[in-house]
């Protein structure tokens, strides 16, 4: 049989206070503070256009007027959601498209469906192809940035305190 014992010797009167203090944590309060701290995070990358690493995403040719790479419609934006519970946090999308930007594609093929035709403008010119090969470069806007990072270290902090009392 494998084990481990740990002895603690000494003054552990404060430190047992602390642990049974903790039993009290509301796990799941905590949780959705941290998955909303993430999806402002994320909400914020979409407007600064940045990765969690604090790099720029590549342009996209379909910015349009705004100028803002992946927030034409705003719908992947607008898809980011939370889940919480004791367990755990999460933050993501559900949309088909959100892992291309998340990761990129090379050499994916876009093919017309409803019509016989794609119809698309390059340099106010408009193209119409029956397919068209494109790669999209990675745009990460899921992620933990060190602002993030510093959120939920004062989350956590202020959550232990918060039980601690």
């Amino acid at each position: 049989m494998s084990s481990i014992r740990v002895n603690i010797d000494g003054e552990t009167e404060q430190l047992l206070a602390k642990l049974n203090g903790l039993a009290g944590l509301d796990k799941a309060g905590v949780n959705n503070a941290l998955a909303e701290a993430l999806r402002t995070g994320v909400q914020e990358r979409f407007e600064s256009g940045t990765s969690p690493e604090g790099k720029a995403w590549p342009r996209s040719i379909r910015a349009g007027a705004s100028g803002q790479t992946l927030v034409v419609t705003a719908a992947l934006k607008n898809s980011i959601n939370t889940r919480a519970s004791a367990q755990g946090a999460e933050v993501g999308t559900n949309l088909i498209y959100a892992a291309t930007h998340q990761f990129g594609a090379s050499g994916r093929t876009i093919r017309a469906r409803s019509k016989p035709f794609l119809a698309f403008q390059v340099g106010g010119r408009w193209i119409r192809k029956k397919q068209v090969t494109v790669n999209i470069p990675a745009r990460p806007f899921l992620g933990i940035s060190d602002s993030d990072r510093q959120n939920i270290q004062d989350i956590i902090d202020e959550a232990i305190a918060e039980a601690g009392r």
